[in-house]
C-alpha cells in the first residue's frame, strides 16, 4: 500500500526530490503538494531573465501541470499551510483543505529581510523573491521613473540589471566598501562597479540608508545619513534573506536560525523532513540552488530507507547579468598562511585570483572570463594537491601538462563527478549516460533531459563539448541553426525576444538583438515581420517590403513571369455562376491555362502581372476573395459529400469543411496550412495526410494533425476525439493558434509538432482547458486584424505601384 507524502512548499528543492523519487520509485508514495503561490514550479534562478525581458514565466517553469498529472502527484496552488497537527499527523491549509500523511516535508523556503527604517511599509517599497514580485516591479517599470535598489549583492544587482533593461533609471545604495563583498574581493569588486556604471545604473557604496520618504502614502525618494536624497519612484530591498520558520516553530520543532535537520534531513520529529532554504544543517542555511539539490537528493533516498547522508556543501556564485562574468568559490579572505596566485588583463578587463593553502585551493575569484570556474571549484571540492600545476594553474585546465589542450580533450580530462552545470547541479557522468543512453543529438536535447545549460547558459560551451566528445559524429552545433547569417540567435530565441522585451519593429529587433547587418537580408525580414505580427495583432503594421514576391502582389509568379490566380471555394463547393464567372475573366484576360487543383480550387495560369487587379475585380463580382494560393496561412480545406449525398457518410463534412474555412482564413502562419474534413472512416478527403485533418465518424469528429504529403510523406497523429462541429472548431483554431505563436518561418505543421513533441501539443489542446480557450481567443483577435480580401483591397487601390508595369525608357546617343 502507498504511503501519504505530504510537501508544504513547491520550489526548486522539492522539485528535484521529487524527481530523484520517482526515478527511483514511482510507486512508493501518493504525493500531496501544498504551493502558497498560485502556480506551478518554476526555476527561480530565471527570474532576473524575465525581469530584464530575456524569458518569459512560461519561459521557466520547471514542472507544468501536465507532469503532475502524469505523476499523480496532487497540487493545491495558493493553499498556504496554516496548522500541523503532529499527533493526528495532518495539515491543514488557509483555504481549509486537510490532508493525512505519512511523511511531511517542509519546504517553507525564505523570507526577504526588509530593513525596518521609517517608510518601509510604503506603497512601492519591494522586496525581490518570486514571480509575483518579478510582476510587479515589470508593472511599475512601464511608466519609467527611477528604482533605488537597497543592497549590492547578487539580487540586488540582477534586479537592478533587470529594471534598466526595462527602461527604468536605477541607483543602487550598498552598505559596504564593495559590491559583493561576501563573494568577490576588493579588486573585483572594483571591476564590476565600473561594469555596473557602464550600464548606466548609479551605485553609491557606503551607503547607510535612513528613511524611506513618502507622499500619499507612496514612495517618492530615498533620504541617506550623510544627508543625501534621492529622489524614487519605487524601492526595492534586496538585503539578504532567513529561513522560513514560522510554521515549524507553531508546531514545536527545533529551530534556531533555521529548522535544525540531521544528515538524513529529518527534523525533531521522525516523521517530517525539512529541505531547502528554511534549514539549518551544522550550524549552516544554503541560499544557493546547488546545495539545495544536494540535500533534495539525501532526503528522497531517505523516503525509500537508502543511507545517502547530507554532510554539507561548499558552494560557489555566479552573476546572471547578462554581459558580466563574474564567478567565486570558497574563502578568499586574507590570512598570513595563505598564498594566492592572481592573473590581470587590464585591456581586457580580466581578473583571476587563486587563494592557496598547503597546496590546496581554498578560495577562486574569476572576473571577465569564468570558464575554468568549475574545474577550479572541482579542485576545490576534492582537496587536490596543485603542486605539479602550481606554474600554469591560473592558466586553467587547458594548459595542464605543457601544451594547451584542445576543449574536447580537457573536457574528456574532467572526473565522472565533475560539476557542469552549477545552476541545476548536474555532474558530467549524469550528461554522459543521458546522452549515450538515450541517443541525444543536440543541445537542446540535453537541456531537455538533463536541465543541463537550461538555465543561465554560462555552461553552455562545456555541454557541447561533452556532446560532441559522447556522440561524435551524430552531433550536430548548428542544430538550433541561427535564423540567417545576420544573427546568432535561433528563431525560438528570436520569438521570445519580441514576446519578453515588446519588441514592436524591425528595428526595435534588428537594435535590442545586436544584429550584425544594418537592414537584414531577405532571410530574415520576412521572418521578423511574421513574428511582429503574429505577437502584435492590431498593434504592428504589415511591412509589405519584407514578403516575398509572391505575397506582395498576391498571386503565385510562374516561371515565365506572369502569375497564377486561385479564387477561393469554400469547403471545395462552387457554384454555376462562379464557374460563368471564371470562364469569362479568362476569356476577357486570355489567360491560357485552367487547371483544377489537388486542393478543390481552379487555378487560372498565365495572368500577366498588370491585369492581376481587374481579374481579381471581375472575380469579385461574382463572390470570389483570394484563395491565398500564395500564403503562409490557411490555403484550402478539403471536403468529401459527407452526409448530405453519401450512403457511408456520418456527419456533414462539407459543411464542416466550409465553416473551418470561414472562419480559419485570413491570419498569417509560420507556413503553408491545409485541411481536410472526411465523413467517414473512408476518408475520401485524404484527411490522414494533412497538416490538420477530421474523421467524421458516429460518436463525433475526429481531428488529426501534423502530416504531410509533399517532399515527406507522413501519417498525421491523432489529436483527440470531440463531440461537435462547436467543439472541433475550438480544438483545431487553438492548434493552429498554437503552431502560430511557436512555430519557426518556414517551418511545416508536421515539423513544428515533431520540434515540441506531440504528446505536448496533445496535452494542451486536449486536456487543458485554459490553455486551449485562451489560444482560441487569441487566434479570434488576429482573425479581427487579418480577415479582409486582399485582391479586393487592391482593387481599391492599394499598393497600385505593384501592378503597374515598367516604363520603358529610350536613351538618346551622347553626342
Amino acid at each position: 500500500m502507498r504511503k501519504k507524502l505530504v510537501i508544504v512548499g513547491n520550489g526548486m528543492a522539492p522539485g528535484r526530490m521529487l524527481e530523484h523519487l520517482f526515478e527511483a520509485d514511482k510507486e512508493a508514495y501518493d504525493v500531496t503538494i501544498f504551493n502558497a503561490e498560485p502556480r506551478v514550479n518554476y526555476n527561480r534562478l530565471m527570474l532576473s531573465p524575465v525581469l530584464s525581458g530575456e524569458k518569459t514565466y512560461t519561459d521557466i517553469i520547471t514542472h507544468d501541470d501536465d507532469w503532475y498529472a502524469e505523476h499523480g502527484v496532487t497540487l493545491h496552488k495558493g493553499a498556504r499551510i496554516s496548522k500541523i497537527d503532529r499527533t493526528e499527523k495532518t495539515v491543514t491549509s488557509e483555504t481549509g483543505i486537510i490532508a493525512e500523511y505519512d511523511k511531511l516535508v517542509l519546504a517553507t523556503g525564505s523570507n526577504p529581510f526588509v530593513i525596518p527604517i521609517p517608510g518601509h511599509d510604503l506603497d512601492g517599497v519591494m522586496v525581490y523573491r518570486d514571480l509575483d514580485d518579478v510582476e510587479k516591479m515589470l508593472e511599475v517599470s512601464r511608466t519609467g521613473g527611477r528604482a533605488v535598489v537597497i543592497g549590492g549583492g547578487l539580487l540586488g544587482l540582477e534586479a537592478a540589471a533587470g529594471l534598466k533593461e526595462q527602461g527604468m533609471e536605477v541607483t543602487v545604495l550598498h552598505l559596504m566598501p564593495t559590491l559583493m563583498e561576501r563573494q568577490l574581493d576588493n579588486a573585483a569588486g572594483a571591476l564590476l562597479e565600473k561594469s555596473i556604471l557602464a550600464r548606466g545604473i548609479d551605485v553609491i557604496t557606503g551607503a547607510n540608508t535612513k528613511e524611506i520618504i513618502g507622499k500619499d502614502q507612496k514612495v517618492a525618494a530615498v533620504s541617506l545619513d550623510d544627508g543625501t536624497l534621492i529622489e524614487a519612484k519605487i524601492v526595492v530591498m534586496a538585503v539578504g534573506i532567513r529561513p522560513s520558520t514560522d510554521l515549524a516553530i507553531q508546531s514545536d520543532l527545533e529551530c534556531q536560525r533555521g529548522i535544525l535537520v540531521n544528515d538524513n534531513m529529518l527534523t525533531s520529529d521522525p516523521d517530517i523532513y525539512a529541505l531547502g532554504e528554511c534549514v539549518e544543517h551544522r550550524g549552516q542555511c544554503y541560499g544557493l540552488v546547488a546545495p539545495l539539490y544536494e540535500m533534495a537528493k539525501t532526503l528522497a533516498a531517505d523516503l525509500l530507507d537508502t543511507s545517502l547522508p547530507y554532510t554539507g556543501s561548499q558552494t560557489a556564485t555566479k552573476l546572471k547579468v547578462s554581459g558580466i562574468d563574474l564567478y567565486s568559490a570558497g574563502d578568499f579572505e586574507d590570512a598570513p598562511d595563505r598564498e594566492e596566485i592572481v592573473l590581470r588583463d587590464g585591456i581586457s578587463g580580466l581578473y583571476k585570483r587563486l587563494v592557496i593553502k598547503d597546496n590546496k585551493i581554498l578560495g577562486a575569484v574569476l572576473y571577465g572570463d569564468t570558464a575554468e570556474g568549475p574545474w577550479f571549484f572541482d579542485l576545490l571540492k576534492k582537496g587536490t594537491d596543485i603542486s605539479d600545476m602550481r606554474d600554469t594553474l591560473i592558466f586553467g585546465q587547458a594548459y595542464q601538462g605543457g601544451a594547451p589542450l584542445d576543449p574536447i580533450e580537457a573536457v574528456a580530462a574532467l572526473p565522472d563527478d565533475a560539476e557542469i552545470c552549477g545552476c541545476n547541479g548536474i555532474c558530467k557522468s549524469t550528461i554522459v549516460t543521458t546522452i549515450t543512453d538515450k541517443g541525444l543529438t543536440s543541445l537542446d536535447d540535453v537541456r531537455s533531459h538533463t536541465k543541463a545549460s537550461a538555465s543561465c547558459g554560462t555552461c553552455t560551451s562545456l555541454v557541447e563539448n561533452l556532446l560532441q566528445l559522447t556522440a561524435g559524429d551524430a552531433y550536430n552545433p548548428s542544430a538550433v541553426t541561427p535564423v540567417c547569417t545576420c544573427t546568432g540567435l535561433g528563431h525560438s530565441d528570436v520569438r521570445n525576444a519580441i514576446r519578453a522585451q515588446s519588441l514592436k519593429s524591425i528595428p526595435d529587433i534588428m537594435q535590442r538583438l545586436e544584429w550584425r547587418t544594418s537592414s537584414g537580408c531577405a532571410k530574415c525580414r520576412p521572418a521578423l515581420n511574421y513574428y511582429l505580427i503574429a505577437e502584435w495583432p492590431g498593434e504592428y503594421e504589415d511591412d509589405n517590403q519584407s514578403r516575398f514576391i509572391n505575397e506582395r502582389v498576391h498571386a503565385n509568379i510562374q516561371k515565365n513571369g506572369t502569375y497564377s490566380v486561385v479564387p477561393r471555394m469554400w469547403g471545395g463547393l462552387t457554384t454555376a455562376d462562379e464557374l460563368r464567372a471564371i470562364a469569362d475573366a479568362a476569356d476577357k484576360y486570355n489567360i491560357p491555362t485552367i487547371k483544377v487543383t489537388g486542393g478543390q480550387r481552379i487555378d487560372l495560369l498565365g495572368v500577366e502581372k498588370e491585369d492581376l487587379p481587374s481579374v481579381w475585380a471581375d472575380l469579385g463580382k461574382a463572390g470570389f476573395i483570394s484563395g491565398h494560393a500564395y500564403a503562409k496561412g490557411l490555403r484550402t480545406v478539403k471536403t468529401c459529400v459527407g452526409s448530405d449525398w453519401c450512403r457511408f457518410g456520418t456527419q456533414d463534412s462539407t459543411g464542416l469543411g466550409v465553416r473551418l474555412e470561414k472562419f480559419l482564413w485570413g491570419s498569417w502562419a509560420p507556413a503553408k496550412v491545409k485541411l481536410a474534413v472526411s465523413g467517414c472512416p473512408r476518408n475520401c478527403a485524404e484527411a490522414t495526410c494533412k497538416d490538420v485533418g477530421v474523421i467524421c465518424v458516429d460518436s463525433g469528429f475526429e481531428i488529426h494533425f501534423a502530416g504531410a504529403a509533399g517532399l515527406d510523406i507522413l501519417g498525421t497523429e491523432v489529436l483527440g476525439l470531440v463531440k461537435t462541429e462547436d467543439d472541433a472548431l475550438e480544438y483545431i483554431t487553438a492548434l493552429i493558434q498554437m503552431y502560430r505563436e511557436q512555430g519557426h518561418y518556414l517551418e511545416r505543421l508536421y515539423k513544428w509538432a515533431r520540434r515540441v513533441g506531440h504528446d505536448v501539443i496533445r496535452n494542451s489542446i486536449m486536456e487543458d482547458t485554459n490553455t486551449r480557450k485562451a489560444l482560441f481567443e487569441r487566434f479570434v483577435i488576429s482573425q479581427k486584424y487579418c480577415q479582409s480580401d486582399p485582391w479586393s483591397e487592391r482593387v481599391s487601390g492599394k499598393d497600385k505601384h505593384e501592378f503597374n508595369p515598367l516604363k520603358t525608357i529610350e536613351l538618346e546617343a551622347a553626342e
